[in-house]
């Protein structure tokens, strides 16, 4: 038997946005079978990789929590939509990085949690030589 996991998909199979840009997709439960999950919470956020304290905002958050919506089944896919902010930009620099992910997380009982994240970039990134000479130039 497979182990229970989140499948998510960005519209388009995308992975580079612009600024003002609609992000949108979906999610869904894979081999859950038995266990009704307690909630899913999907956000979008930015946080920082590198040097120093790491750094974490969330841009859009959404809680759905069993029992609060009759009749609703938590297990069937759902979509998710939401404009991107104009900042931070992705930024991929020697010291620090600003990373953009989609992140669903479903809560079963007996405390147990599935995690996905789909990596996303938020502004297009220069070429990696033209970062190169910019910072020497």
């Amino acid at each position: 038997m497979n182990e229970p996991s989140v499948r998510l998909l960005l519209d388009g199979n995308r992975r580079v946005y612009q600024p003002g840009e609609t992000l949108a997709g979906e999610y869904r439960l894979e081999s859950l079978k038995l266990a009704e999950p307690t909630a899913i919470e999907i956000s979008v956020l930015w946080h920082t990789e590198g040097q120093g304290d790491e750094d974490l905002a969330v841009h859009h958050f959404e809680r759905l929590c069993a029992g609060e919506q009759p009749g609703v089944d938590l297990r069937q896919p759902r979509r998710f939509s939401t404009r991107l902010p104009l900042s931070p930009l992705s930024y991929q620099g020697e010291i620090v990085k600003i990373c953009w992910c989609v992140r669903v997380r479903v809560f079963l009982p007996r405390g147990k949690e599935l995690l996905s994240e789909a990596p996303f970039q938020l502004g297009a990134l220069p070429p990696r030589g033209a970062r190169k000479r910019a910072a020497e130039g």
